[in-house]
């Protein structure tokens, strides 16, 4: 065994799916398993068979779909539990039961109404059960984040022994703190005979800001399994963050320890979940955020563009984005000003850079963020590199009628017109434009605000579109939603457009 591999158990279909409105179908859930399998994911945890005949039928459907993952399925520790994980799993190439009981005193007096001997005895005999089903048996202490360590020993100590491969030590409510988590790990390895022929599992919880901090600590004292989930989906608060455990174990080298993660294929990953699941990732989240990559003040946009380490500990590129984002606000720099309009194909000469960056001070004191039609016109251009233009849009919509856009474009000088319905008067006027387009584009994220309050006040709206394998991110403002909408769709075209 390499005591220095992190196994990466991707819980995304189980602990994930948990989270009010985020259900998935089967369809959509293979969809998601196949996209694990090429993040490099050891271990899918593809539901809990017996709570639903959808859960079972994922569980098989995920298991014939996949060939290099681990499969693994939850079950109590329960007879008819352990029946149906492992008939759910009979297709599986690599198949694991995740079965276990809840271990701290709360549980076991208010849950169970048992007592710590009797606890002992059902977990052994569940794992000892499964081990004739399947030869993977993973072992879950449920609350061992609350339960004392002198017990906990005792319990992971019996399983062990009736054969359990793997030990999952979840902090399930999130409320260790990490030295706290870690010595609990600490004293499992050094309390527990044949511990160093099991893997200890992390399972963390974010009620408390915690799950990554206890999750590292975990490892930095001796698991060598993370369970985890894109975008730190699940119940309550979420659980840990696959692409934070991934990213911090590849950039911080002196841990010397690495997972199998092919960590291009996060970012892209973590677009995927967030749509499947109706679940938006707040622009600020580490390493998959909008704003993870982009910079706003002057002194950080000068010192990325002279050197990207200065603030910037992932290369963007590593995570699967194409570049970091210089965001233009009035507290950008005369840098950040000119590499913007260079990327726009604009030349400033030295002696004009300060008279346009007064005028761009100004306009950034009302418009609050540049965009980059903005820097055309305080170039002097205009809308001269404009590809696509909006002519007109006209929009029917109401309740009980069919939604339906026409709309004229200029598309390099040529005018052209077209009318579509929709699932809604955004959605129509988009169609209508695709109609002249012509153009594989696939919006992967759409934020409406208000400019002002007030049902009379304008809205701005944020796009961002995936078009042959780049994202591109256009901005929209008006008083009408449609119109706000369909101008931050054009923006976006006219990126790639030219």
């Amino acid at each position: 065994m390499d005591r220095n591999r992190v196994y990466i158990f991707d819980t995304t279909l189980r602990d994930g799916e948990q989270v009010p409105g985020c259900q998935l179908n089967t369809i959509e859930k293979i969809h998601i398993a196949r996209g694990l399998e090429r993040l490099g994911v050891d271990v899918i945890e593809a539901g809990f068979p017996i709570s639903s005949p959808g859960d079972f039928n994922s569980v098989i459907e995920i298991s014939k779909a996949v060939s290099e993952p681990v499969v693994c399925a939850l079950s109590r520790a329960v007879q008819k539990d352990i029946d149906m994980a492992a008939e759910a799993l009979k297709f599986a190439k690599r198949p694991r039961i995740h079965t276990g009981i809840g271990t701290s005193d709360s549980h076991i007096k208010y849950k169970f109404n048992s007592t710590r001997e009797e606890i002992i005895e059902r977990a052994v005999a569940a794992v000892k059960y499964a081990r004739n089903l399947v030869e993977e048996v993973e072992f879950y202490a449920e609350d061992a984040g609350r339960t004392d360590n002198e017990y906990l020993a005792k319990v992971v100590q019996a399983v062990v022994k009736a054969g359990a491969r793997v030990i999952n030590i979840p902090d399930t409510t999130g409320y260790c703190l990490p030295e706290e988590y870690g010595a609990k790990i600490k004293y499992l390895m050094e309390h527990v005979d044949g511990i160093e022929d099991v893997i200890i599992s992390t399972h963390c919880h974010n009620d408390l800001g915690m799950a990554t901090a206890n999750t590292m600590s975990g490892l930095l004292n001796g698991a060598r399994q993370v369970e985890c989930t894109i975008n730190g989906v699940g119940e309550r608060a979420g659980n840990t963050s696959l692409e934070e455990i991934a990213m911090i174990l590849q950039c911080h080298k002196d841990i010397d320890l690495h997972t199998g993660i092919n960590s291009r294929d996060i970012y892209s990953m973590s677009r995927n979940v967030s749509s499947l699941m109706h679940m938006p990732v707040q622009p600020n989240k580490a390493v998959v955020g909008k704003n993870a990559f982009a910079h706003s003040s002057g002194i950080h946009q000068d010192g990325v563009l002279k050197n990207m380490s200065t603030y910037e500990i992932i290369d963007p590129k590593d995570v699967g984005i194409d570049e970091n984002s210089i965001v233009l606000t009035a507290r950008s720099g005369r840098a950040a000003l000119r590499h913007r309009m260079e990327l726009l194909g604009i030349t400033v000469e030295d002696d004009k850079i300060d008279s346009i960056y007064q005028d761009f001070l100004r306009m950034a004191d009302q418009k609050k963020e540049i965009v980059d039609e903005d820097l055309l016109v305080l170039a002097g251009q205009g809308n001269l590199q404009k590809a696509v233009k909006l002519d007109y849009l006209q929009v029917i919509s109401g309740v009980g009628v069919r939604h339906v856009a026409s709309i004229g474009l200029d598309v390099k000088g040529e005018k052209f017109e077209a009318a579509a319905t929709g699932n809604g008067p955004v959605d129509a006027a988009i169609n209508a434009s695709n109609q002249i387009i012509k153009e594989k584009v696939t919006i992967t994220e759409l934020t409406i605000q208000n400019i002002s309050l007030g049902s009379s006040d304008g809205c701005r709206v944020h796009m961002q579109v995936e078009h042959d394998g780049h994202y591109y991110y256009g901005f929209g403002t008006n008083t009408d939603i449609v119109a706000s909408s369909l101008e931050a769709y054009i923006s976006c075209l006219n990126k790639f457009i030219r």
